[in-house]
């Protein structure tokens, strides 16, 4: 796999030169500037790209290789006549970046909140935090804090019950630490949702139900498909994070069965997966393994995570990487047997982008401020454990075969041939 982080643009506290060092070969990053729906014009990709390659005469190369994440547009998840104009703006920005060299396309179908948590900050048993996600917490926001009308319907009601009593112990700072939280926006924005104007959001979903939104997603991924297909861009999906409906919410990019739909609405390899083994894991009713049997061929980037669920199943934190539910062994192990399948079929790019994903705060990174999950050190941490994993497995399936790129500099080269 070719090694990637994600990194936020200029103004990241995490810089190129860290990324370079932990052993990355490419850059996943977005042009978060501009407002979502805008096309994105050549002269910005070509900044960013010369900004990530600036280094690259003197060190180990980088290139940008990953698009995460190119938003889609509120209008387009609820069908509104602009969604239209939506889509012909996306479909321009999907030809500016192929015409930039870039092909591989994350998005994802989320209505309103992108990952949602509720506690950035849990304390893990070594002393490193990690994020967390608790369902009696969100509750007392959904019910006491924001106080969505039929909220209680959503509850079992023994978490009302807890949630009313921790909301009555709750301080304000605490009432509003929690809903800064929830309301936290996207990823690599320093903006958030505002409470007062959050429940206009949620209403106007109120006749979106889940066949409705997976319409209205299918419809989209027919409109940029072959946009797509025609300029050589790969898309790719990034499942539901948490992977079940929230805050009256549906979610149709949760399960096996909503990948593969979602896959025959516009059946062609441009139309792939954002394989994120976090994402996935927290229900366990998905078959991690399984997907990359089945799905593999349509999957164009991969995040790697493992998440811990804990005795209420509906809470989660994200555990070491080599850690958690996910078996990550099985999980590299089905990956590097769908790169050999690619090389066996003559891919033209065999190797899949992968990053580490959501690592932990921990050593110098806990006195830092960085963005939820996207700390150095800790995905450095969770790199090197994938990649040694990744090692084992390549040289257990192919003992005679001696690694290609086992250092930055080999993977960065086979980046180099990736943009050409």
């Amino acid at each position: 796999m070719l090694p990637t982080m994600r990194w936020f643009g200029p103004s990241d506290p995490v810089p190129l030169s860290h990324i370079r060092q932990a052993g990355c070969a490419g850059i996943v990053t977005a042009l978060h500037q501009i407002p979502v729906g805008e096309v994105w014009p050549v002269e910005a990709i070509r900044a960013r790209q010369q900004l990530i390659e600036a280094g690259n005469s003197e060190y180990s190369p980088l290139h940008w290789l990953v698009v995460e994440s190119l938003p889609v547009h509120e209008a387009i998840k609820k069908g509104l006549p602009a969604r239209d104009q939506y889509i012909a703006n996306y479909q321009a920005s999907l030809r500016n970046l192929a015409a930039c060299g870039l092909r591989t396309v994350c998005y994802n179908f989320m209505p309103v909140l992108d990952w949602s948590r509720t506690d950035l900050s849990f304390e893990m048993p070594d002393g490193s935090r990690a994020l967390r996600f608790v369902w009696q917490d969100f509750a007392v926001f959904d019910l006491h804090i924001l106080q969505r009308p039929g909220a209680a319907a959503d509850y079992e009601p023994q978490v009302r019950a807890a949630a009313r009593d921790q909301y009555a112990q709750m301080s304000d700072a605490e009432r509003r630490h929690l809903t800064n939280t929830v309301l936290l926006g996207l990823p690599g924005s320093e903006e958030a949702f505002e409470l007062a104007g959050f429940q206009q959001l949620l209403d106007e979903y109120a006749a979106i139900d889940a066949a409705q939104l997976r319409h209205n997603l299918h419809y989209f991924i027919q409109q940029v498909g072959p946009v797509a297909a025609e300029v050589g861009v790969n898309l790719c999906i990034h499942p539901d994070d948490p992977p079940y409906p929230l805050l009256g919410l549906p979610r149709v990019v949760s399960t096996e069965d909503d990948l593969t739909a979602l896959l025959a609405a516009y059946d062609h390899p441009s139309n792939g997966l954002t394989y994120c083994t976090g994402s996935l894991g927290v229900r366990p009713d998905n078959d991690l393994p399984g997907i990359v049997r089945r799905l593999g061929h349509r999957i164009h980037f991969v995040h790697l995570r493992a998440t811990r669920r804990e005795a209420n199943p509906r809470n989660f934190h994200e555990a070491d990487h080599l850690a958690g539910d996910v078996d990550m062994y099985a999980v590299v192990r089905e990956l590097v047997l769908q790169e050999q399948r690619r090389r066996r079929r003559g891919f033209g790019q065999p190797q899949l982008p992968m990053r580490p994903d959501h690592g932990h705060q921990m050593l110098d990174d806990l006195d830092k401020k960085t963005y939820p999950g996207y700390s150095a050190i800790g995905r450095l941490r969770g790199l090197a454990e994938l990649r040694g994993l990744e090692l084992g497995i390549r040289r257990a399936l192919e003992p005679d075969d001696a690694p290609a790129a086992p250092a930055a500099v080999g993977a960065g080269h086979a980046a180099a041939r990736l943009l050409t």
